[in-house]
């Protein structure tokens, strides 16, 4: 598995590089945004840690520009512990975020859990059937979503998301529990994480997304894809 780490604290990436490779991964490292997104180009990266705050483009302006190309899954850091700045986080397309300071473990666990999703086999020729309902298809083992027959470009958590609801139609779940059930581990976050990919979903697979058919809000409770 390949990595590439992104910040402009050359101790802090030498840190995180070294646990990596001690955890067998191929890490590349660089400084600032702009390098950043040029090896996000031209290397084949399983999975990108990216420094909010950087020098020539800051995070959130590479995060934009990698989904333009790319579902690599990505990791945000940030020094910032605001809400809104996470929830623009994800907004660019990141799939998980660190605030630092932060414990080394605790990165690796972000790391393994994002990679582990990613890592699902090409389809076999006995392929299941794929998930649909109205004009939304999900091929779970392509990991391919369509609206109205186009294939639509998820991120990866978007992808977990809707192929978790869409497998458990009628079923409300409250944004803790899809925290758990979908990111698969102890999330410490914001639990409006699930709300602005909820809200993402919505506008790249509903017909109307101000009035959604099937991604539905059961208010005060959570989320669900209705049956």
């Amino acid at each position: 598995m390949k990595i590439l780490v992104v910040d402009d604290e050359a101790l802090l990436v030498k840190g995180i590089k070294f646990n990596l490779e001690s955890e067998g991964y191929t890490v590349d490292a660089c400084y600032d945004g702009e390098t950043a997104l040029s090896m996000a180009r031209s290397g084949s990266y399983d999975l990108i840690i990216l420094d909010l705050m950087m020098p020539k483009k800051d995070g959130l302006q590479v995060c934009q520009e990698i989904r333009s190309f790319s579902t690599v899954p990505i990791i945000m850091l940030t020094a910032r512990s605001e809400n809104a700045d996470l929830l623009v986080g994800f907004e660019s397309g990141a799939d998980d975020y660190i605030t630092k300071p932060f414990n080394i473990l605790e990165l690796k666990a972000r790391v393994r859990a994002l990679l582990r999703r990613a890592s699902i086999a090409a389809p076999a020729e006995s392929a299941s059937p794929i998930l649909q309902k109205g004009h939304i298809s999900v091929d779970e083992q392509r990991r391919a979503a369509f609206k109205s027959g186009t294939p639509i470009e998820l991120t990866m958590k978007e992808f977990d998301l809707i192929l978790f609801l869409m497998k458990n139609p009628g079923r409300v779940y409250s944004r803790e529990s899809l925290l758990d059930l979908v990111w698969g581990y102890d999330y410490q976050g914001d639990t409006r994480t699930v709300d602005v990919h909820i809200r993402r979903l919505r506008e790249k697979l509903e017909l109307n997304p101000a009035k959604p058919q099937y991604i539905i809000t059961k208010w005060g409770v959570g989320y669900y894809f209705a049956d």
